[in-house]
């Protein structure tokens, strides 16, 4: 019997099939193959940061729609080469999925040597939130929004000193880029994480940070620390008294990014689709939506993977160039 060929379309794909004597799995079948045993969701980061607390919460969603055991693993370290390495290995037929910041793309091969190609080992399914930074002050620095800081700034002889939570990520540049914009100086300090950096702005060794807005959050509640500014595009639920860059007239620093559940690229599309349908449907249930405000992040949207990874090309050739602005050389 001669062997027949089918073109199916899914958005994005075309997909074509071999079904007749030599066998084949029609695509119906092979979507409802998947899961056929647990699901491990790999977090690129520690237990109890933000990718952690957006895993467990698709786990519990995802074990209630498919009925399979879903396991979340963190794999943090490495600028979330350990975690990748885990889905390479892992992950080609979708039962072994990655949650992670877009920044493993666009930002950490920039910054560090990674052994990983970015735009081709990963696959990003579906956007599950967004999340950015908000540029936060020392409770004692005479200054309360930023044309305040800016003016404090030029009056300084040597400008200002600003702490990141890491060298060459976005924490970083966001403050090389205030500066040019601003004309005035700002000389970075970089740490190995938010909480040593926090630690040192409530003490005032450094009066400025760029942070994620999760982890200065509580901060910022307390009055431990105040919020100057922040890098969405618009204003966030969690804090709506402060303002965007873009609002404040600083459209470049409005550079927001976002959490995504990722697959190899070569998991059947077929499974891709189903996995991108069921997070989507998830995560816009008004209670999940909720939480995720209620820790500083946004929902996400239904941008298609093409999409998603158009934003992390633009991100990425942004990041390059403030970087090479500094002449920054990867770890």
């Amino acid at each position: 019997m001669k062997k027949q060929t089918l073109n199916f379309w899914w958005p994005g794909y075309a997909l074509a099939i071999g079904v007749g004597v030599s066998g084949g799995m029609p695509m119906a079948q092979a979507q409802e193959a998947w899961p056929s045993k647990p699901i491990r969701l790999v977090v690129g980061g520690p237990a109890g940061g933000s990718a952690d607390a957006l895993a467990r919460l698709l786990a519990e969603g995802l074990q209630k729609k498919l009925s399979k055991p879903v396991i979340v693993e963190n794999k943090p370290g490495a600028a979330g080469a350990l975690a990748i390495s885990d889905l390479q290995s892992n992950g080609k037929d979708g039962h072994t999925l990655l949650v992670i910041q877009g920044g493993v793309v666009s930002e950490a091969p920039l910054a560090y040597k990674v052994h990983y190609k970015p735009f081709a080992d990963l696959k990003p399914l579906a956007q599950i939130s967004r999340t950015g930074l908000v540029l936060v002050a020392n409770k004692d620095v005479p200054i309360s929004n930023l044309k305040q800081l800016v003016d404090y700034g030029k009056a300084q002889k040597d400008g200002l000193v600003f702490a990141s939570y890491a060298a060459g990520l976005k924490g970083h540049t966001s403050g090389i880029l205030l500066g040019q914009l601003t004309h005035v100086p700002m000389r970075h300090v970089g740490y190995k994480g938010s909480p040593p950096a926090l630690n040192d702005l409530m003490g005032g060794h450094v009066p400025l940070m760029f942070d994620g807005v999760t982890t200065s959050l509580p901060l910022i509640k307390a009055g431990k620390i105040k919020a100057i500014a922040l890098n969405y595009p618009t204003r966030i639920a969690a804090l709506p008294d402060v303002p965007t860059f873009k609002e404040l007239g600083y459209p470049q620093l409005a550079q927001a990014g976002w959490f995504a559940v990722w697959s190899r690229p070569d998991v059947a599309p077929a499974v891709q689709q189903k996995i991108r349908e069921v997070t989507l449907a998830y995560f816009k249930q008004p209670e999940v939506q909720n939480h995720i405000k209620d820790m500083g992040m946004e929902e996400g949207g239904a941008a298609t993977s093409e999409e998603l990874m158009a934003d992390l090309k633009q991100a990425y050739q942004q990041q390059s160039a403030l970087l090479k602005s500094i002449n920054y050389q990867p770890d």
